[in-house]
This record gives structure tokens, sequence and C-alpha cells, in this order.
């Protein structure tokens, strides 16, 4: 027996292969971003269903993933977007994290800048700083950075 002749007599499988590759190219290529992994689970839920002998025929298949498709991304799209914009805790990605430099001119919680391995780098307050001004030439130390910032706070 062939590939398409097997499929075409098992159509869960077919659904649950589509679904696997569809898995398979959302987390590797796409990064969860939502689209495949919506189609994924819809094709899923839809292999349940023929298994069970709900659906039969390819017309009422193919409209049950599309259906299925558009309820569980209008279900999951807010939660999916929340998960994806979480912090992911502390910032650890930069070697300048936990330096003790001195600040170039005042800092505040919009703008400033800090002296560090002999070039000035732009730097404002960090949102767990309670002061509401950094002196010029005062020592203060790097907490995180976002993007080319970096977030200080006065040395103890």
């Amino acid at each position: 027996m062939d590939i398409i002749s097997y499929l075409n007599e098992n159509h869960a499988h077919l659904f649950y292969l589509m679904a696997g590759i569809s898995f398979v190219i959302e987390l590797t290529i796409l990064g969860l971003s939502g689209p495949l992994l919506f189609f994924a689970l819809a094709s899923v839920l839809t292999g349940i269903l023929i298994r069970l002998n709900i659906l039969s025929g390819w017309e009422s298949e193919c409209f049950t993933v599309g259906l299925l498709s558009g309820i569980i991304a209008w279900v999951l799209w807010k939660p999916m977007k929340r998960f994806q914009n979480s912090g992911g805790g502390a910032d650890t990605s930069s070697d300048m994290i936990g330096k003790k430099v001195p600040s170039s001119n005042e800092i505040t919680h919009e703008k400033g800048s800090i002296r560090f391995s002999g070039i000035d780098w732009s730097a404002r307050l960090s949102s767990d700083c309670h002061e509401t001004s950094l002196a010029a030439n005062s020592s203060c130390i790097i907490t995180g950075v976002n993007g080319n910032i970096m977030l200080v706070k006065p040395a103890p």
C-alpha cells in the first residue's frame, strides 16, 4: 500500500501529520508566533473528531479545520501575546551589569550618560531607583541594559 492511498483511507492520520509538520515549522522557524500553532491545534482536534467518527468526508473535515483554527486563534490570541511580551526576569545579558562606573553628566529617569571603558554611554536611572537624579561625576552601578541605554542606580 502506498502512502497516498493510506492517507486517503485514514484521514485522521493525515490531519495528525499536518499538525506535526505545522508544530515543527512553528517552533523551529516562526518561533511560536501563532498562525501555524492555531492550525496545528485545529488539525489535532479534527483528527480526534474523525477518529471518534463524528466527522467524515473531506469537505466537513476541511471546514472543521478552518473553523477550529479561527476559534482557537480568537481564544488564544491575547494569552499568547501576553506570554510573548512577558519579561524574562532579571537582565543578565551583559557583562557590564554590576560594574561601578562614574556618571558623565546628571542622570535622571529620562536621560543621562555614564563613562565606561573610555566611552560615554546613554543612561537613565532604573525604575526601582527612588532617587530623582544622580549628579555628574557620581559613582553608580549598572543594573540593566535596555537596548543601548544603561540602567543605573547610585552606588552605596
